[in-house]
């Protein structure tokens, strides 16, 4: 009974994984690593003689104590792994906000400079426009007069 609940355990784990994939919910480097603990519990579950013959080859006393240790193994791998990718991931983040930051303040600097430019030129035509509409009036004279 014990081995058809695990059976069907890893069934329901395979099965969500695929699921995962075929949904693009996870990724396809990390659907490996859980298809074959799925494959591996499966084996297992079908062939539960197999796990106390690899037990006394490798000399553990109780086929539980190797499955726990296989797994505690697993789990200190993959936390090794999802360190190194955040730690990529950090890096990246990093990048790309020391780029943001610089394109802000080109970005910024080009404003300052383009309103600068056209105040200026705005400032040029309206003292045009004044010089048209009245052209007696002394051009050396300041506007706020």
């Amino acid at each position: 009974m014990a081995n058809l609940a695990a059976f069907l355990v890893a069934l329901v784990i395979v099965a969500l994984v695929v699921e995962m994939l075929r949904r693009k919910k996870l990724r396809e480097k990390y659907a490996a690593l859980w298809l074959l603990v799925g494959g591996a519990t499966l084996i297992l579950a079908a062939f539960p003689r197999l796990l106390n013959i690899v037990a006394e080859l490798v000399g553990v006393q109780l086929p539980s104590n190797l499955l726990f240790a296989m797994s505690i193994l697993m789990l200190l791998g993959v936390c090794l792994h999802l360190s190194w990718e955040i730690s990529v991931v950090e890096d990246e983040t990093r990048a790309l906000a020391e780029e943001v930051a610089i394109l802000r303040t080109q970005l910024e600097s080009l404003a300052q400079g383009t309103s600068s430019r056209d105040a200026g030129t705005r400032m040029a035509e309206a003292k045009a426009e004044s010089q048209a509409i009245d052209p007696l009036r002394n051009p050396t004279e300041s506007s706020d007069a």
